[in-house]
């Protein structure tokens, strides 16, 4: 934990979960609620604050009052690790949080929450070598918390309770940490993440080209018929294995048709090929959107 006392405390890449199939308990592990939202991670150095994506992309201008916010907790120099969401009703809601990022003016009408959920460094001490509990344990001592900043509660042992109740109520999924892991920069089998998904059998209606290494097809534009008229639900990149891909591929263009008539409009890329619906596949995904669209599709399997 090594100590600078004049440097000023940097970015530092963020940790990332493993996506798994099936939930677990274990004493060895917490659990905590999987929030629909923009991670981000705090930089502050006395009364400078930066807000940063992921991908280190500067957030300040999007979320002023969450700088401001910051600005004023007592501690002078962290970095912390959370995500920014909006919410409609009483769940977290990505639509919602994607129209404050293109809100130019008007900002109060889309509130956001910031949920802290680590600290990666308080006082110019770096904690990424500290077990995941003890940094959760100064996070809650360091960090003033209110109804704008709010710390991500855990529970311990109780996986597949904690996930079919987050199931219940909505929730996007959990996230499943090992306590005493350290925090390391990349994506870790010690973070993991289960999602709570629904799932449907839809019709395919094309498919666009394949990019870079990727053989056979990029992805499938799947559609369902309502009182006998098509609608457009999106498009599934991921589930495939390459063997797939080139089956279906193949199957797909002996069939390519004119674009069809969609009942709900939709702008298709260059790339994209229309096919007779006479095949349908089922798929898994987290909600629909309000445009009527899938929100994370997930290819299951052809029917």
């Amino acid at each position: 934990m090594a100590s600078h006392q004049n440097e000023k405390v940097k970015f530092i890449p963020p940790m990332l979960a493993t996506l798994v199939e099936e939930p677990f308990s274990d004493k060895e592990w917490i659990f905590e609620r999987k929030l629909d939202g923009e991670r981000c991670l705090v930089v502050k150095n006395e009364k400078q604050v930066s807000l940063f994506s992921r991908n280190r992309k500067n957030l300040n201008l999007i979320y002023p009052e969450l700088v401001t916010l910051f600005s004023k907790q007592k501690v002078k120099n962290f970095v912390l690790d959370g995500e920014i969401v909006a919410f409609e009703g009483k769940q977290t809601s990505f639509e919602k949080l994607q129209k404050r990022m293109q809100c130019k003016k008007g900002l109060r009408k889309f509130p956001v929450y910031f949920y802290a959920f680590d600290l990666l460094c308080v006082n110019r001490v770096n904690l990424t070598k500290l077990p995941l509990l003890k940094r959760k344990l100064l996070l809650r001592k360091k960090i003033q918390f209110s109804n704008q900043c709010r710390f991500v509660t855990h529970t311990k042992t109780k996986g597949i309770e904690k996930f079919q109740s987050a199931c219940k109520m909505g929730w996007e999924g959990i996230i499943a940490k090992r306590a005493d892991s350290i925090y390391v920069s990349k994506r870790s089998r010690d973070w993991l993440k289960f999602k709570c998904e629904q799932r449907g059998k839809f019709l395919i209606v094309g498919y666009t080209d394949p990019k870079r290494s990727r053989v056979g097809l990029g992805a499938l534009l799947i559609g369902y018929k309502k009182g006998g008229k098509l609608y457009y639900a999106g498009k599934v990149g991921t589930g495939f294995d390459t063997a797939l891909l080139k089956s279906l591929s193949q199957k797909l263009k002996k069939i390519e048709i004119q674009k069809p008539r969609f009942e709900n409009q939709h702008i298709f890329q260059p790339g994209s090929h229309f096919v007779t619906p006479k095949y349908s596949c089922k798929v898994a995904f987290i909600e629909w959107t309000n445009q009527k669209r899938l929100r994370h599709p997930r290819f299951l399997g052809e029917r």
